[in-house]
């Protein structure tokens, strides 16, 4: 059964909020995040890609880097933008985007219960993003980005959260990108009770979003209790930041896929080898969203495609049923030679919130081809992680996205919850 336990967290104040909450770190290429920092000296992303305060010349990994987050975040702590509560609070976390809501529960969850697979992953992770943010975690002593997990509904918890947020709010502002985002701090015993006797009968968690987080806080958590061998299972870094939705109220975006080449292959070649294993149909310049599985659309510099995959691929196995799998299985390694998207340099990954249109300027910019997919739904997502089994790397991506920095779990001086 899922612990999950409210903790004090470091949070902006009310005034800062809006200026510090700051979208996850990997969303940005280096870039992208220099630009986004620029004139925002508040924004989180100062902390979380803290490269961004050093020429392009300095290494993003270099030890300067990880130093320059712990210094920043603890000018921010002793200057006021960051206050800590006293003690333990759950706290609700809403999301509204495009008119629909979904809101969640602010806890910290157990490194064990990730070790036991009470905490399911459904998705591989890269090890050199793991190194980065166990670094990040280690030298800022704190985890600063939320893992996103879901869990079955539970009506019972439905309506602590219900009557918490008709109060009022902590936090409420919407962010540039027209997402509204409101927080609220359970701090009343009876309710911080019920919410952890709640929890303590789910039998487990699912994470959504942030495995390389999620990960990167284990780990940490684990050197932790080497380099502490009286270790008692109380102590903060045995725990990580998480923020815990309903199953139903979440909503997958397609995760698509751009590749460097043809693998050697021309254009007609290439379109030759892909008639193997699907309908191939030229569309021109009309841009192509799936509607439905085991349709893809494709883009090359002659135009979009519309692929259907023959019926001998589409499988009622939870992992190789998916069109993630569809597409690496019947195209991405035969044809492409993309053994291992985990690894390779020729691929690279698009969360659908960009749009079709930025399929099409990768492939003039950078890029030979493009693809375009069926979003995974959630009860797929949780059928393979109930079957123990792993997706493709970057197969679903969130939408409304957490926030950093406004809420942080310092892994140290954190009073005792019991």
């Amino acid at each position: 059964m899922a612990i999950v336990k409210p903790f004090p967290a470091v949070r902006p104040n009310q005034e800062a909020a809006s200026q510090v909450a700051a979208l996850p770190y990997d969303v940005y290429n280096r870039k992208e995040a220099c630009q986004a920092v620029e004139g925002r000296p508040l924004s989180f992303l100062n902390i979380d890609r803290a490269e961004t305060q050093f020429p392009d010349e300095v290494d993003t990994y270099a030890d300067c880097v990880y130093e320059k987050a712990r210094e920043l975040f603890e000018a921010r702590q002793a200057d006021g933008t960051f206050i800590q509560d006293e003690t333990p609070c759950y706290y609700i976390y809403q999301l509204t985007m495009e008119g629909r809501s979904q809101t969640g529960i602010a806890a910290v969850s157990s490194i064990d219960d990730y070790l036991n697979q009470v905490v399911k992953k459904h998705e591989n992770t890269r090890e050199d993003k793991e190194l980065d943010r166990i670094r990040h975690v280690d030298v800022m002593d704190a985890q600063t980005g939320p893992i996103f997990l879901a869990y079955r509904k539970v009506e019972a918890i439905d309506r602590i959260v219900h009557q918490v947020c008709t109060g009022r709010p902590l936090y409420d502002f919407i962010s540039e990108d027209g997402v509204g985002h409101k927080v609220w701090k359970i701090a009343a015993p009876g309710l911080v009770k019920a919410i952890e006797e709640e929890f303590a009968a789910v039998p487990a968690t699912y994470i959504a979003d942030g495995h390389h987080r999620a990960a990167s806080a284990v780990k940490v958590g684990l050197k932790r209790r080497q380099e502490n061998p009286g270790w008692t299972g109380k102590e903060p870094f045995n725990y990580f930041l998480s923020v815990l939705f309903p199953d139903e109220q979440l909503k997958i975006l397609p995760y698509n896929r751009v590749v460097k080449d043809l693998n050697g292959l021309t254009e007609e070649e290439f379109l030759q080898e892909a008639e193997k294993n699907f309908t191939v149909e030229f569309l021109g310049d009309r841009p192509f969203a799936p509607g439905q599985k085991g349709e893809f659309g494709m883009y090359l510099k002659d135009g979009w495609y519309k692929l259907t995959v023959h019926g001998e691929w589409l499988k009622d196995d939870p992992v190789k049923g998916l069109d993630v799998s569809i597409l690496q299985d019947a195209l991405l390694e035969p044809v492409l030679g993309i053994k291992d998207p985990r690894t390779d340099k020729r691929i690279d990954f698009i969360g659908g919130i960009r749009g079709l249109r930025e399929l099409e300027r990768r492939v003039k910019e950078d890029m030979e081809v493009a693809f375009s997919l069926y979003p995974t739904s959630i009860e797929e997502l949780l059928s393979v992680a109930d079957a123990g089994l792993l997706m493709p790397p970057k197969s679903t991506w969130f939408e409304p996205k957490l926030r950093s920095g406004l809420l942080i779990h310092k892994l140290t001086e954190e009073k005792e919850t019991r």
